[in-house]
C-alpha cells in the first residue's frame, strides 16, 4: 500500500486530514514546515521543515518520498491575507501565490514519478477563487492566487489523465480555524468528511472538477 501526503498538516483542515486518513487505516506522510504537538501526538510519519516557497524544498521531500509510492497526494497548504483595493500589498499578493499556487504545481511536477495508475491528486481550494461566484470583492491576492490553483489544477488534470491519475479541486466550505480567525459555518472534522468523501467519489472520467466539500459543482 502507497502513502497519502498532506501538506499543511501540522493544524487546521490538513490536521484533520492527517486524522480521518490515518483512522481509515492510511499511511500518513504529514508535511509541514514546523511541527505542532497536536500532530506529532497522532503517530503519524512527520516530514518538516519542508518550507513550500522554496524550490529547492520540492527536491527536497521528493528524496525523501524516493522510495513511497503515492496513493493520494492532498495540496492543503495555504494561506490568506485580507485586503482591498486600497490597502492591497504587492508583496502580500507574491506571497500568497507562492504558497496557494507555485507550491501545488511544482511540487505535483517533483513527486510526478511517485505517482502511479489509480493515484489522486487533491488541491484544497476557495470558492473565493471563482470569478463566477465573486459577489463582494476584496481579497485580492487570495481570490487571485486560488484563481491560478483551479486553473492549475485543470491543467493537471489533463496533463496527469494519460498516466491514470485523477485530480480533484476542492472548495472545504467555510471552516472554523486559525486561518479563518475562528469565524466560519462549519468545523474541520465535518469539512474534511465531506473531502474525502469527494476524493473516495473521484475517477479518473471525473479528473478537473471543481467541488465543494458537499459535492455541489461549483462555477469556475
Amino acid at each position: 500500500m502507497g502513502v497519502s501526503v498532506v501538506t499543511g498538516a501540522n493544524r487546521g483542515i490538513g490536521l484533520e486530514l492527517a486524522q480521518q486518513l490515518k483512522a481509515r487505516g492510511a499511511s500518513v506522510v504529514a508535511v509541514c514546515r514546523k511541527g505542532s504537538p497536536e500532530l506529532d501526538a497522532l503517530g503519524v510519519r512527520v516530514e518538516s521543515q519542508i518550507n513550500l516557497t522554496e524550490p529547492l524544498a520540492w527536491s527536497k521531500l521528493a528524496e525523501r518520498l524516493a522510495h513511497d509510492e503515492i496513493d493520494l497526494l492532498i495540496h492543503n497548504a495555504g494561506v490568506l491575507m485580507a485586503d482591498s483595493l486600497e490597502e492591497v500589498d504587492p508583496g502580500e499578493v507574491r506571497a500568497q501565490f507562492e504558497v496557494n499556487a507555485v507550491a501545488p504545481l511544482f511540487l505535483t511536477r517533483a513527486l510526478a514519478s511517485r505517482l502511479h495508475p489509480g493515484s489522486k491528486v487533491a488541491l484544497i481550494t476557495s470558492r473565493m477563487g471563482s470569478m463566477g461566484d465573486n459577489t463582494s470583492g476584496g481579497y485580492y491576492g487570495y481570490r487571485m492566487s486560488k484563481a491560478a490553483l483551479n486553473a492549475a489544477g485543470v491543467s493537471l488534470a489533463h496533463d496527469l489523465k494519460p498516466r491514470g491519475v485523477a485530480v480533484v479541486i476542492l472548495h472545504p466550505g467555510f471552516v472554523r480555524t486559525a486561518m479563518t480567525r475562528g469565524h466560519g459555518q462549519i468545523d474541520p472534522d465535518e469539512s474534511v468528511r465531506g473531502l474525502l468523501q469527494r476524493i473516495d467519489e473521484l475517477k479518473i472520467e471525473t479528473t478537473g472538477r471543481f467541488l465543494h466539500q458537499n459535492g455541489d459543482i461549483l462555477p469556475w
